[in-house]
């Protein structure tokens, strides 16, 4: 073994396991993120929920509840951990609120998230009612990304993507970059003011 590989014994995986810790335990520690306020139209799509039930997105998005949009795979080891760790404890400290917001992680991996995977991958995170995990066509799922701007031509190449919608508009606001649970449900506090948690 040489000198470098001495210096460096930690696995690539292991800075975000850090990360994830770290966010997970709602501390902002030194992260930071960027926030804009953007208009997106989704597409009107139907998609396939984890419980192989057809849900058309446009409508899904404009049900009048308050959302929270992202992007995720299931076989992602190192943001979408950390995405879906930000919902699940959200839901969380919104406690009874949160049966009344829609949570929605869009596939962008639609050849291997099936709906099974899916399931699984919210039970996982211990996903409440309220938080579908969506899959499609490629042909569809590029559309949506598209359309919220976050298009990948590669799974590997995402970035950490979280969308809140502005009530009543079809403004979103673009949160880039990752957020403690306490930035996340301050963020979600300044559209839907509510008790706080």
């Amino acid at each position: 073994m040489n000198a470098m590989s001495l210096r460096h014994p930690s696995p690539p995986g292991f800075f975000f396991l850090v990360l994830l810790l770290t966010f997970v335990s709602g501390t902002s520690a030194s992260a930071k993120y960027e926030r804009s306020l953007e208009t997106y139209l989704a597409p009107d799509v139907t998609l396939v929920n984890q419980d192989r039930q057809p849900v058309p997105l446009r409508q899904l998005l404009n049900s009048g509840k308050p959302v929270l949009l992202d992007f995720i795979y299931a076989t992602c080891t190192t943001i979408c951990p950390v995405l879906s760790a930000g919902f699940s404890n959200l839901q969380k400290k919104l406690g009874d609120e949160a049966s009344g917001v829609q949570f929605v992680s869009v596939s962008i991996d639609p050849e291997h998230d099936r709906p099974e995977i899916m399931k699984a991958y919210l039970t996982r995170y211990r996903a409440r009612p309220g938080w579908d995990y969506l899959t499609g066509t490629r042909t569809d799922i590029d559309q949506v990304m598209h359309a919220f701007d976050a298009y990948v031509s590669d799974k590997m190449s995402h970035y950490p993507l979280t969308l809140i919608k502005v009530p009543g508009k079809d403004q979103w606001l673009r949160i880039y970059g990752l957020t403690s649970t306490r930035d996340l449900l301050r963020e979600y506090r300044q559209l839907y003011p509510g008790k706080a948690k």
